[in-house]
């Protein structure tokens, strides 16, 4: 029988207009418009896709956003000029410095400087070591994308045997944190399988839970899969023919598995969602307004 589907666009447009029911409330009340400054360095071609994608989501919920453009020629000074900025400019709730940024800067370096109550994407060192800590504060968008994936389709996870194949900054490390933590979507035994692991196939097929993030087309294939398992396709890439795919072999993983998400249309609209979740976090942090927020 093939998998069931775990449908990200659906779930994230549910999630979207309940943001836009929440923005305007907050607007009501406080007369502040949570504000998004997304900044692209160069012209990436995949990275304007992404960045024209999340402007669009902030417009129809509700907030400001605004794209800052610079060249790829922009020195790592000049870009961490234009943080100091963004940082104290008080209409900005948000800052988001769209990756990979040219060579020439170094990421990390950019990261820190912005002031952590605006990180919205989660990757401060302060934020990961809230997270490691138990206590979160802003979460990366993709990793709280796929907690609230897995809750909606009450995916026990307390007891499971979840394996990560990566151990990125930006999915690998945070998922495994995420499920590691108690409550509601979480609880579960995490194994966290790299590039220095040896036969990962192994431990992937001992997963109740498997979250494919290795950044490796269609590597995943149903020899790696325990039967009833549920399947997260983190990936993202391109074929020759033009169409997408992810991580894992759909066709054939999708007769093994119980839950599988597609690619497109899995965790990808769950990224910009999550975005909107902590855009307006941060404004109601700015204005010392305590309300819900999505949190695995």
């Amino acid at each position: 029988m093939a998998a069931a589907i775990l449908d990200g666009k659906g779930l994230a447009e549910r999630i979207r207009e309940q943001l836009a029911m929440e923005t305007l409330e907050f607007r009501v009340k406080t007369g502040i418009v949570p504000g998004l400054s997304v900044v692209l360095v160069g012209d990436d071609p995949a990275s304007r896709v992404y960045v024209r994608n999340k402007q669009n989501a902030v417009g129809a919920a509700g907030m400001h956003g605004d794209v800052i453009r610079r060249p790829a020629e922009t020195t790592q000074a000049e870009l961490l000029s234009l943080i100091d900025e963004l940082n104290a400019d008080s209409s900005v709730h948000g800052i988001l410095v769209q990756l990979p940024l040219p060579k020439h800067i170094d990421s990390r370096l950019v990261i820190e400087r912005i002031d952590p109550l605006k990180d919205v994407d989660g990757f401060h060192s302060s934020n990961f070591g809230l997270l490691a800590q138990g206590n979160p504060r802003f979460v990366p968008c993709t990793p709280l994308g796929i907690i609230e994936l897995l809750k909606d389709a009450e995916v026990e996870t307390r007891g499971a045997h979840a394996v990560v194949l990566g151990r990125s900054q930006v999915v690998g490390k945070p998922i495994a944190l995420l499920l590691l933590q108690k409550g509601e979507g979480a609880d579960a035994t995490v194994t966290v399988c790299h590039t220095g692991t040896k036969d990962p196939a192994a431990f992937a097929r001992e997963a109740d839970i498997l979250i494919a993030a290795m950044g490796q087309p269609e590597r995943v294939t149903a020899d790696w899969i325990k039967p009833g398992a549920v399947v997260i396709d983190v990936g993202i890439h391109r074929k020759a023919d033009g169409k997408l795919c992810g991580d894992v072999d759909f066709a054939s993983v999708s007769q093994v598995a119980s839950r599988i998400t597609p690619v497109p249309g899995g965790v990808g609209p769950m990224t910009v969602a999550m975005l909107l979740s902590n855009t307006l976090h941060a404004a109601r942090l700015a204005a010392g307004v305590v309300g819900s927020q999505i949190q695995g």
